[in-house]
């Protein structure tokens, strides 16, 4: 196996620490950003809030100097509930910020070193919010923003030896999800009703999804949205 070195936002806990974990466990070098760093991390980490763009560049700058970067998750991400009516046009801006334009900027530092080697991953892990779901106007669009991204991207840089893909979760058991669906919750009872297996998803299982897509094996997979939701989005909205 090729050991990649692979750059992971919002690494530092939840879905993207399991993340690391995994692909650490398969040989690959790890480098991790978020806004505060976990007690341990297996690889390099620098601490760094996505949502400031001068301190995002200081950031890439530094994981640059280690070294080309081969594949990008961008997962880093923060959610706001609200209907339509009641949606808070800071919290709009601030998540498609978030969500896009720091996807936007790590993509962009890394893919020199992509293109230079003729092969890299890129993923962007989006929702399964994104079929239209209640009250996640904010949330659902600028995910459903990063879904888009991946195909215009995966048409982009194919020729290149890039592939690009969305992970799309369903209701997964990190500390972002509990924060923003409480037990007890509407949402939350919404969400296991949906459920086709009973249950949410666990970290590690969303990080399978996704190691799986920066993969060699997964070379002839492009532009898709892989939805790992235990069925929650057979619905629709």
């Amino acid at each position: 196996m090729t050991t990649r070195r692979m750059l992971i936002t919002g690494a530092s806990k939840g879905i993207g620490y399991s993340l690391a974990e995994r692909l650490a466990g398969l040989g690959h070098e790890l480098v991790g950003l978020a806004r505060s760093a976990p007690a341990e991390f297996p690889g390099e980490f620098y601490e760094v809030n996505l949502a400031d763009r001068r301190a995002t560049d200081v950031a890439l700058e530094k994981v640059l100097s280690g070294g080309p970067v081969d594949a990008v998750v961008n997962n880093a991400g923060i959610g706001r509930a609200g209907m339509i009516g009641a949606v808070d046009l800071d919290d709009l801006a601030e998540l498609y910020d978030l969500h896009v334009r720091a996807a936007v900027q790590v993509t962009q530092a890394a893919l020199p070193s992509m293109r230079a080697r003729g092969w890299g991953r890129i993923v962007n892990v989006s929702s399964v919010v994104t079929v239209g779901l209640l009250d996640r106007t904010a949330y659902g669009a600028a995910k459903a923003a990063l879904e888009f991204c991946s195909r215009a991207w995966a048409n982009e840089l194919g020729p290149a030896g890039i592939t690009v893909n969305s992970v799309a979760p369903g209701p997964t058991e990190t500390t972002l999800f509990w924060q923003h669906n409480p037990e007890g919750s509407e949402s939350v009872a919404r969400y296991r009703a949906a459920s086709r297996v009973g249950r949410f998803g666990r970290p590690e299982e969303i990080a399978a999804a996704i190691a799986f897509l920066l993969s060699d094996e997964a070379g002839y997979i492009t532009g898709q949205t892989l939805r790992v939701d235990g069925g929650g989005s057979l619905g629709g909205a």
